[in-house]
């Protein structure tokens, strides 16, 4: 056992950094992600908003 433990304690380091590597890696997907998501729905409101404008222009000048 007392042989295999410098082994250990040598590999340890490494999977704590590939752990927290993956981690942040992950949350940085995650969040743009979200913010596409969240972009995705800006610019799909802001487009009804602007089709809903742009109709109501459309009546009031008999679609000229």
């Amino acid at each position: 056992m007392e042989s295999v433990l410098p082994y250990v304690l040598a590999i340890v380091p490494t999977i704590g950094v590939g752990t927290l590597f993956y981690f942040v890696i992950k949350s940085i997907l995650e969040g743009d992600r979200r913010e596409r998501l969240a972009q995705a729905r800006w610019e799909a409101a802001h487009d009804r908003a602007a089709n809903a404008d742009g109709s109501a222009s459309d009546k009031s000048t008999g679609g000229r």
